[in-house]
C-alpha cells in the first residue's frame, strides 16, 4: 500500500470540494483557493448563487464547477462524489463547511422537525461527503487527501438557546478525531476549524444584540471574512505529513473564553 505525505507541487493539480459554497464561509474560501488555481467543484442548493461566485472568480472560473445538492439525501451526496471521481479522477481536499443554525428555542420548544433537519444537514450530510471523500482519498493514487471540516466554537460551549446546534457541531468534533485517526493509513489528514463570529450575513443578528449565559442580550464583535479565509488556506496549503487537528479563529474580544 503506497501512502502519499504530500500534496502536489502545482496547485492547478489539485482538486477541492466545497459545500455550501453559495454563500458566507464556503464562498469565500471557494475563490479563495479558485486564485490559488485550485480546481474547485462548489456545492450548494441554490445554483444561481453558484454560478454567481463562479463568475466572481474572474480569470480562473474555468477551473470552477457547480454542482447543486441536498447534502441530507445519501444518495445525493453518492452521485456527486462519483461524478467528481469521474470528471477529475481524484479528490486532494474537501472542505465540509455545509450547515444550518435555528431561532434561539429552548429545549422544550424545537420541534422534532427541526431537530431531525439540523442533523440531517450539521451531521448526517457532513458524514456523507466525509465518507464518500475518504473512499475516494484511499484508492486514488497518489493516495491521500485533506479533509477540513467546519466545526464552530459552539463544539467548544454552548450559546443559550442552542441545543441542536450545539449537539451536531460536538458530533462533528468527534467525527473530526474518529477521522483523523483512520486516515493514518492512508495519508487522509482530518482536520477542523471553529469560527467564532465573522461577518456574514448570517451573523448580522450579533451586531443588534444575542442572548448572553447572564440572561442578557448584547451585541459581539465580529471579524473580517478574510481572517477565516487566512486560516482556511494555511491548514489547505499543509503537505499531508502535518495536519492541523483542530483551530479556532475568531473576533478577539468576543465573549467565548468564560462562555457558558
Amino acid at each position: 500500500m503506497h501512502v502519499s505525505t504530500s500534496t502536489p507541487k502545482s496547485a492547478e493539480s489539485r482538486i477541492a470540494l466545497v459545500t455550501g459554497a453559495s454563500s458566507g464561509i464556503g464562498r469565500a474560501c471557494a475563490l479563495a483557493l479558485l486564485a490559488e488555481g485550485w480546481t474547485v467543484v462548489l456545492v450548494g442548493r441554490r445554483n444561481e448563487a453558484l454560478q454567481q461566485a463562479i463568475t466572481d472568480a474572474g480569470v480562473n472560473s474555468g477551473h470552477a464547477h457547480a454542482v447543486s445538492a441536498d447534502l441530507s439525501v445519501e444518495a445525493e451526496v453518492t452521485a456527486l462524489f462519483s461524478a467528481v471521481q469521474k470528471k477529475h479522477g481524484r479528490l486532494d481536499l474537501l472542505f465540509n463547511n455545509a450547515g444550518m443554525s435555528l431561532p434561539f428555542a429552548q429545549p422544550g420548544d424545537v420541534s422534532g422537525d427541526d431537530w431531525r433537519s439540523m442533523v440531517g444537514i450539521n451531521l448526517n450530510g457532513a458524514f456523507y461527503c466525509l465518507s464518500q471523500a475518504f473512499k475516494l482519498m484511499q484508492t486514488q493514487s497518489p493516495q491521500g487527501g485533506r479533509i477540513i471540516n467546519n466545526g464552530s466554537i459552539s463544539a467548544h460551549v454552548p450559546r443559550p438557546g442552542s441545543i441542536a446546534y450545539t449537539a451536531t457541531k460536538h458530533a462533528v468534533s468527534g467525527m473530526t478525531r474518529a477521522a483523523a485517526l483512520d486516515g493514518r493509513a492512508y495519508g487522509i489528514a482530518v482536520g477542523q476549524i471553529d469560527i467564532g463570529n465573522v461577518a456574514s450575513d448570517m451573523t448580522e443578528k450579533m451586531v443588534r444584540g444575542v442572548p448572553q449565559a447572564d440572561g442578557s442580550l448584547q451585541p459581539e464583535p465580529r471579524m473580517e471574512m478574510q481572517a477565516v479565509v487566512d486560516t482556511f488556506m494555511a491548514m489547505a496549503r499543509l503537505p499531508l505529513s502535518a495536519n492541523v487537528l483542530f483551530t479556532t479563529v475568531m473576533a478577539t474580544n468576543m465573549p467565548f473564553v468564560g462562555r457558558g
